[in-house]
């Protein structure tokens, strides 16, 4: 994944496996290697974005929001899928996946994506959203998990062996 061929291909990537694992990581380094090669990547996690965009709402600035997380070429979403959404939170994800249409994300979550689904309130959405093969294939180049030792204690950072 590091020679960007992901990127080149037209692809997302989609980073899932247990906590500790090193997929944030994974995400941020291959954002920093888009920027390196002349990408613009912005990164956010997930509910700081969904709680952006109805920020939006009420402010009536929604629109001008979700063009700022439509506007780069690599999106990096960590964090996904942690919690049910609301309706406006999956709609709102739905409107950010619809104008971003042929641009690349970055998805992280605990979850597997075939898990994703009962977190929508309307399962319409879900599978709109969910099945759009342009953003949800693996990369070519990708594993299906991120797998290994967990990283981090319970207190904070500890040194791999």
């Amino acid at each position: 994944m590091a020679a960007l061929r992901w990127l080149q291909a037209g692809e997302s990537v989609i980073l899932y496996g247990p906590v500790g694992v090193g997929k944030t990581h994974i995400a941020q380094a291959l954002g920093h290697l888009t920027i390196r090669h002349g990408g613009d990547v912005r990164f956010t996690k997930t509910s700081r974005l969904l709680a952006d965009l109805a920020g939006g709402h009420a402010d009536r600035t929604w629109q001008r929001r979700l063009a700022e997380f439509a506007r780069p070429a690599v999106l990096v979403l960590d964090d996904f899928g942690m919690r049910e959404l609301t309706i406006q939170q999956a709609d709102d994800l739905y409107e950010l996946i619809t104008e971003r249409s042929g641009k690349r994300l970055i998805l992280t979550s605990n979850r597997s994506p075939v898990d994703w689904y009962p977190l929508f309130p309307n399962p319409v959405v879900a599978e709109s959203l969910l099945d759009r093969g342009e953003w949800c294939r693996p990369a070519p180049d990708a594993r299906p998990a991120v797998r290994g030792q967990l990283f981090r204690g319970r207190r904070g950072c500890r040194h791999a062996r």
